[in-house]
């Protein structure tokens, strides 16, 4: 063994995929062990010779010791694993080492399943070990990889086309649209000429897929305000779902030098990463809605699917957790389109965007789903349709307005640029003026141009 191992073994106390026994007479503490860490992680090491706080005190080991080990491993922990035991030396002193690995899931030791807790082994009760058996076959009973019920008549091509854009634009895809065929076997939507369900909420308008929107008065859910259920594919309910809320929380202007802002009391992509994950990482066999819910004080983000267990969203904010996808063709396909900026990166950059706009955000880990829950500024009111406008919003508003008179055809990014304010704001008074009437867009959305109301 290398010394930089050696310091680095007997620096460590155990933890979830190292466990440490005084000698053998622990042997079979030793093996309750291995099964509960084998459930948790699929892989650790045991050693012999060392005290759970990383004292190497050593052990007589002979051959019989290590046979016995071997044995007592073999006869006790059900399904049958086979480590690889050996004699180590560690600080001068004889250990024996472990190392045990296995995937078939869940592990019994002496007829009882548990599983590793930090240093701890808990038993499992029946509930939790379903549980471990669900998670083996996840691979083979994923809700995205059935067959869809859908035929390739039911794909809406221009979502198909206008993804496939976009995928391009982020320098995900290398292959240009030809015929949504072609692109869907591409893009792993079809086995053996068949949709998969996948296919289904990315691309296909009809869907089972479902948001409830609500707004409610005060801080609790007796009086609503407004309720709306959307319906369609999972690009066109982001682009809904983030507009329901963009309109329904307040928005301040601030003039700098360089730029006028239009800044919103909760960021706009903090609210769209949150929508992006509730979408990703909801449990589509689940028969209820993705929820969202606007109180006076907060807004609310549902979805119907439980965290990874042994898991918080702690460990992936300021933890190296890697990214436990529950629908792992859905986020490839949102990658690509740069829907999805960097796996398992979504509650981190929720939470760095909260936290560089002072904004109060929390994570629930619920027993019916997960909820994401973004704190409004102290004292504002929600309203379906403000009393007053601002005048720097007036001002912003007839700035817009002239330029699509002089050119019809201009682009959100040309009137911020020309105006020096930000995307998310142009966005968020083309809504507005498109949902008074004052404006709407004729035509494909490359190649089309805005029209004004003559009342306007």
């Amino acid at each position: 063994m290398t010394l930089a191992f050696i310091k680095k073994l007997t620096s460590d106390e155990e933890s979830e995929t190292l466990e440490f026994k005084k000698s053998t007479s622990e042997l079979k503490e030793g093996i309750i062990s291995i099964a509960a860490i084998l459930n948790k992680h699929q892989k650790g090491t045991l050693y012999f010779g060392i005290k759970n706080d990383g004292t190497v005190i050593g052990q007589e080991i002979s051959e019989k010791t290590l046979r016995d080990i071997s044995k007592s491993i073999s006869e006790n922990i059900e399904p049958k694993i086979y480590p690889e035991i050996s004699k180590v030396n560690i600080e001068g002193k004889s250990c024996v080492e472990v190392q045990f690995q296995g995937s078939n899931i869940p592990y019994f030791a002496f007829g009882r399943a548990r599983i590793r807790v930090s240093d701890e082994d808990r038993q499992l009760s029946a509930k939790e070990i379903e549980r471990l058996i669900l998670k083996k076959n996840i691979d083979n009973i994923r809700w995205e990889s059935e067959y869809s019920k859908f035929g390739i008549d039911k794909i809406d091509e221009s979502t198909v086309r206008d993804y496939v854009k976009r995928a391009n634009t982020a320098g995900r895809i290398d292959f240009a649209f030809d015929n949504a065929d072609n692109i869907l076997k591409k893009l792993n939507l079809m086995n053996e000429g068949r949709l998969v369900k996948a296919a289904e909420v990315l691309f296909c308008n009809e869907n089972t897929f479902e948001v409830q929107a609500a707004v409610f008065a005060g801080m609790d859910r007796v009086t609503f305000l407004d309720i709306r259920d959307f319906r369609g594919t999972i690009f066109s309910m982001l682009e809904k779902s983030e507009e329901y809320i963009s309109e329904r929380i307040n928005w301040r202007a601030e003039i700098g030098r360089l730029k006028r802002e239009e800044i919103p009391e909760i960021p706009v992509k903090a609210i769209r990463e949150a929508l992006v994950n509730s979408f990703c990482h909801r449990d589509y066999y689940a028969p209820e809605s993705n929820k969202i819910a606007i109180f006076k004080n907060r807004v609310e983000i549902w979805n119907p699917g439980t965290f990874p267990e042994g898991l918080t969203p702690e460990d992936f904010i300021t933890g190296d957790e890697q990214s436990v996808l529950r629908n792992p063709l859905i986020s490839e396909i949102l990658y690509k389109s740069k829907e999805i900026e960097r796996w398992g990166s979504g509650l981190k950059r929720i939470y760095e965007e909260c936290k560089v706009s002072n904004v109060k955000v929390e994570f629930k880990d619920l027993k019916t789903g997960f909820l994401v829950i973004l704190y409004r500024s102290e004292g504002t009111v929600t309203k379906t349709t403000p009393k007053t406008t601002p005048k720097t919003t007036l001002k912003t508003r007839d700035e817009i307005l002239l330029l699509i008179r002089q050119n019809s055809g201009i682009t959100k990014e040309e009137i911020a640029g020309q105006l020096n304010i930000t995307l998310d704001g142009v966005k968020y008074h083309i809504r507005k003026l498109t949902k008074e009437g004052i404006i709407s867009w004729k035509g494909p959305s490359k190649g089309g141009c805005w029209e004004i109301q003559q009342n306007e």
